[in-house]
């Protein structure tokens, strides 16, 4: 047996066997393009699998070394790739600026950070793991545009419509373009440095000749729009950095804009981070002890057990233990499967994240139902659940070894909790707001009912949904 045929039966063993089935399918016959930079959500939407088992299975082939996986962070205009690592420390900047688009952007794990997955070379060697001797277009479509930019496959057609000229430039060498400008808005750009160069084409056309020059290096220098005539425009380019460039020069029209305006979802950092399968896999080697990295949005449910010190008593400390370690099982199996995560568990409290309200709402009434049946088949009330549900921006930390939050965020969800009765379900207007929880409630033929309340260190009164 060789060494990628024992790397994919341990891969069926950890994973769902037909993901990885399909997982080891796609290496063997897929084309290069097809294991390059994968986009887990699109790879489970076309091979008809569960997104949730096929992120799984390709953290577990990551982990295995079956692949490689990558945290890029994105631009949220154009989609291009602005800076990639192998882990999210790599995302270290306040800001990322993207010469395409002209825009500065502060980073945010939502819809900016992207995690995708490339094929091991020594599983199988693709043309991408030598990005610098990909055909131009390839490199624009392999490298530098994300996994959620959903570029059609005839981009070289239709690229060529927009496409004034396109070259390759080794280290140190120059070249000399001539093109004729039309009335439109152009742009020089190189996908390799993210080197660009804006220019207005107006006015009555010209027959001299114009001059141009750019430098293109590492630095991502901007720059200021220039204003030129119609007609002919002699381009000098220059390559001052350490790799192989790909200067292009395009209109940037309609057209354009209708090549990079199609989008898909992808798997997002914060979609990650709130992943069991990454919890389990990647316990402490996410973030680093300084890091602080802003989310927009993130759902947080907090549980505990009213009375458990009583239990104890009651039930002897034996007993009582197993029966709380029960309770821990259920809650995290049900969190896992609404695409949760169980951040941490603090006495017989649980932390846990979701990436939207519903998912939460929907374990919500899940654990309710199976505490519910519990205690039926003991024929007590032992486990009596309080459940407290926020969502809002926060921050993604590193303490105590784990990937944890922190923000008001959390503080609100936390007390929210601390004012629930058993068995009622606590929200806030964020959650009971949302479009999809609101379907929920419906289906179910649950009224939430709201009120007013003080909570601790907030400093306002805060209002509260109970859903009973």
């Amino acid at each position: 047996m060789s060494e990628v045929d024992v790397l994919f039966a341990n891969l069926g063993h950890a994973a769902d066997p037909q993901t990885a089935e399909c997982i080891e399918k796609t290496v063997r016959d897929g084309s290069d393009r097809d294991l390059n930079r994968i986009n887990a959500l699109a790879f489970a939407d076309a091979h008809g699998l569960d997104p949730e088992k096929t992120i799984a299975a390709f953290l577990h082939a990551a982990r295995i070394g079956a692949f490689e996986m990558t945290w890029n962070v994105l631009c949220p205009g154009c989609g291009g790739v602005l800076d990639t690592g192998a882990t999210l420390k790599a995302v270290d900047r306040d800001s990322y600026h993207c010469a395409l688009c002209a825009a500065g952007y502060e980073p945010t794990l939502d819809e900016m950070v992207e995690v995708t997955f490339t094929v091991n070379p020594r599983v199988r060697r693709i043309a991408a793991h030598d990005p610098d001797r990909l055909p131009p277009l390839e490199y624009y479509r392999q490298v530098f545009f994300s996994s959620g930019v959903d570029l059609p496959d005839d981009l070289e057609e239709r690229f060529g419509r927009i496409l004034l000229e396109i070259i390759e430039l080794d280290p140190g060498e120059k070249a000399f373009v001539s093109v004729q400008l039309p009335q439109q808005f152009v742009i020089i750009f190189d996908a390799v440095t993210h080197s660009a160069q804006f220019i207005d084409v107006q006015g009555e056309p010209t027959s001299e000749r114009q001059n141009l020059s750019m430098v293109i290096s590492q630095a991502h220098a901007t720059n200021e729009t220039l204003t030129l005539r119609p007609g002919l425009l002699r381009l000098t380019l220059e390559n001052h950095s350490d790799r192989r460039v790909l200067p292009n020069v395009c209109i940037a029209n309609d057209d354009l804009h209708d090549i990079l305006g199609h989008r898909r979802p992808f798997l997002t950092a914060k979609r990650l981070l709130t992943n069991q399968s990454f919890r389990d896999i990647y316990r402490t080697d996410t973030l680093d002890v300084d890091q602080r990295l802003q989310i927009t949005s993130l759902t947080f449910l907090f549980t505990d057990l009213r009375g458990s010190t009583a239990l104890y008593e009651r039930v002897g400390d034996l007993a009582a233990f197993d029966l709380v370690r029960a309770h821990f099982r259920v809650l995290q199996e049900i969190v896992a499967m609404e695409a949760g995560a169980v951040v941490k568990t603090i006495g017989d409290a649980v932390m846990a994240t979701f990436p939207s309200p519903d998912r939460a709402v929907a374990a919500a009434l899940r654990m309710r139902e199976a505490m519910l049946r519990l205690n039926a088949e003991r024929g007590s009330e032992d486990l009596l659940l309080k459940i407290g549900i926020h969502e809002g921006p926060c921050l993604a930390i590193s303490l105590n070894d784990r990937q944890d939050y922190f923000g008001q965020t959390v503080n609100i969800a936390s007390r929210v909790q601390g004012l629930a009765d058993p068995h009622v379900i606590l929200t806030t207007e964020a959650i009971v707001g949302n479009e999809e929880v609101s379907e929920i409630l419906r289906q179910r033929g649950i009224t939430s009912v709201s009120r007013m309340e003080e909570i601790h260190g907030i400093g306002r009164e805060v209002r509260i949904f109970a859903l009973p």
